[in-house]
């Protein structure tokens, strides 16, 4: 029992042990022991742990100003933006700046519902998009909604990959369809190719807005800068965070000019959104992405650990998905047991539903690394397999 246990709310899973230091593609706990870190703190260390030039951006702006509040200009800010205009999704033309992938999705109901003047919405199934109240209005899982009802009125769900039954769905209410162009949390999902175009069009007949929310997805993840740019579409609003700033919260709401000029001084706001050191920790988190080919190292790493995992020829895989360095490996049991035997072989796996393995490693992840983390997940698998018939 450790003073966190004691007196952090007991909110997380904990694995049994403590992480002191990352560089790159590792991670070391208190008793000296390395693991490859396929989790990223959920998809944040994006450009690996510490990454030098963001270290050294954070360390020459915690020097200068800390805080600056959006109702003064600021240089940081400034430059951040210009980074954030170079790789904006196409079609968007103005960007909102808060701290969290639930206050970039928060941001974008609110835009949505003032520019339409409707208040529904529909979102997919096995959905996630956040744990704020109207993040969770639009987040499948029953465990994280229902505890909390009643939610924002006039959401509803369509099956992912499904665009007719978004069709069917859209009434004179209805607002906005919020998608992940793959589903994170949900399964690692990714959609049939034709699938985002189709709600383009649906949206565009009916009048309705396309959200894409690219918090897990976005920032060269998938192989390429953004997921949606493998299935030809373009946003009408973009969520994103996690990996935007190097391991420093900063999220992103991009929007079409028109749609982010409906809301007024005053009725949007935060205090640490576009602080100053989120800012510097952006600015030099977009110049590696885009100076160290790290977009291109994800389409080719991911490639081969996806063609690695599979190989791994088990029944008990069902099987192996995902985009990038975005990869799930669906499996025939639930894999907690699956997640410890890991991380004792010195591999950090994650999660996505009961029975997926979801593995989001830096886009710094060597092929040599890629090997072994497939070796690792391969001989977690035996040793299921083992102790299946030893049962």
């Amino acid at each position: 029992m450790t003073f966190e246990d004691t007196f952090l709310a007991d909110t997380f899973w904990k694995r049994p042990i403590t992480l002191v230091r990352g560089r790159g593609s590792r991670v070391w706990d208190s008793n000296g022991k390395e693991y490859i870190d396929c989790s990223c703190g959920y998809g944040v260390a994006l450009l690996g742990h510490c990454h030098p030039k963001v270290v050294e951006a954070i360390s020459r702006q915690a020097s200068r100003l800390l805080t600056c509040h959006g109702s003064f200009y600021n240089d940081a800010r400034e430059e951040c933006l210009s980074r954030l205009h170079k790789i904006r999704p196409e079609g968007t033309e103005r960007v909102f700046l808060s701290s969290t992938g639930a206050e970039a999705v928060e941001a974008a109901i609110k835009l949505s519902r003032r520019f339409t003047k409707k208040k529904g919405f529909i979102a997919a199934v096995n959905a996630y998009h956040g744990k704020t109240m109207g993040a969770l209005s639009l987040t499948w899982a029953s465990k994280y909604r229902e505890p909390f009802m009643p939610l924002l009125d006039g959401v509803k769900f369509a099956p992912y990959g499904k665009a007719e039954k978004v069709r069917s769905l859209i009434d004179q209410d209805t607002a906005a369809v919020f998608v992940e162009p793959v589903q994170g949390e949900g399964g690692i999902n990714v959609p049939p190719q034709e699938y985002l175009r189709e709600l383009r069009e649906i949206c565009d007949e009916k009048g309705v807005l396309l959200v894409l929310d690219e918090v897990q997805s976005g920032f060269g993840r998938t192989g390429k800068i953004w997921a949606h740019q493998h299935f030809g579409v373009k946003p009408d609003i973009l969520c994103s965070s996690k990996a935007l700033g190097g391991g420093v919260p900063i999220a992103a709401t991009f929007a079409r000019e028109d749609i982010m000029g409906s809301i007024k001084r005053g009725e949007h706001s935060n205090t640490f959104g576009g602080n100053p050191l989120a800012c510097a920790a952006c600015t030099a988190a977009v110049d590696a992405l885009i100076g160290e080919g790290l977009v291109e190292n994800a389409r080719e790493v991911g490639e081969e650990l996806k063609r690695g995992l599979s190989s791994i020829g088990s029944s008990l895989v069902r099987e192996v998905r995902g985009l990038g360095l975005m990869i799930g490996v669906d499996m025939r049991f639930e894999t907690m047991g699956m997640i410890l035997r890991c991380l004792e072989g010195g591999v950090i796996v994650l999660e996505a539903g009961k029975t997926v393995l979801r593995l989001l490693p830096p886009l710094v992840l060597s092929k040599e690394d890629a090997k072994t983390v497939v070796e690792t997940v391969s001989n977690a698998v035996l040793e299921e397999e083992k102790r299946r018939k030893g049962a």
